[in-house]
């Protein structure tokens, strides 16, 4: 059978609408848990406002660095934990959540979005590692030339989805990778619209949210991680029917 990506898509968004209130549910919690982690792990307003203000202007990233006082580097090193950190932990509960909702929901079994991520459980430390893997090679890759870091992207996509039908981790990178490779023109799509959609929400909230964020900053933070967990799930929707339909 021809696979296209017309119809990838609209099974996506029919299991998507189907299934809106459960995935909403999860996206919100999963953002609710990581902005907690973050404001818990991150240093306070008094040892933040030590750091220069005009540091992300420098042409030198590794010089402005270097600038700064011993105390000055451990705190832009906390919060530098702490975001990464809290990012890592939310994607990996929602990751893990999805994969655990989508073909418990394909098979006929109904299940809330809090069971569907106690249920994942088992694969979370796996899937954790796999994140953090998949983070740091991507964002090398983003760091040194831009299309590097959009190929690892798409390379890798598959990788949780593997990971969570029992492969293990360094398994699943290199299934995904070939598998990816011999499908080039179905997963490149998924994986472009969700780069593009989350520059557009990062570009709007850095605009709005400062202005915003005054009184309500961790309401806001968990609405805007929560509205990018919806895109993050309907790729993971996206993925998980693309491996359905190729194994």
């Amino acid at each position: 059978m021809s696979i296209t990506a017309g119809s990838l898509y609209r099974d996506s968004g029919n299991f998507f609408r189907h299934q809106l209130v459960t995935i909403l549910l999860m996206a919100l919690l999963s953002a609710f848990i990581s902005v907690m982690i973050g404001h818990a792990l991150t240093p306070g307003v008094e040892q933040l406002s030590q750091l220069p203000q005009n540091g992300l202007s420098s042409n030198n990233l590794v010089e402005m660095v270097r600038n700064l006082s011993p105390e000055q580097q451990q705190i832009l090193l906390r919060a530098s934990f702490a975001g990464s950190l809290a990012s890592l932990v939310g994607n990996t509960l929602l990751i893990g959540g999805m994969l655990t909702l989508i073909p418990r929901v394909s098979a006929g079994e109904r299940i809330s979005a809090l069971r569907a991520i106690g249920l994942s459980a088992p694969l979370l430390p796996r899937l954790l590692v796999l994140s953090f893997l998949m983070t740091l090679v991507i964002q090398l890759g983003f760091l040194f030339v831009v299309l590097p870091g959009i190929i690892l992207a798409i390379l890798l996509s598959l990788a949780p989805v593997i990971l969570a039908s029992g492969n293990g981790i360094f398994a699943s990178i290199r299934q995904s990778v070939s598998l990816v490779w011999r499908n080039m023109r179905l997963v490149t799509p998924g994986v472009l619209f969700w780069l593009l959609a989350k520059m557009i929400l990062l570009l709007v909230i850095t605009r709005l949210l400062p202005e915003l964020a005054q009184h309500y900053y961790t309401l806001l933070s968990v609405l805007a991680n929560g509205v990018s967990n919806l895109i993050s799930a309907l790729l993971i929707i996206y993925l998980c029917r693309l491996y359905m339909l190729l194994r």
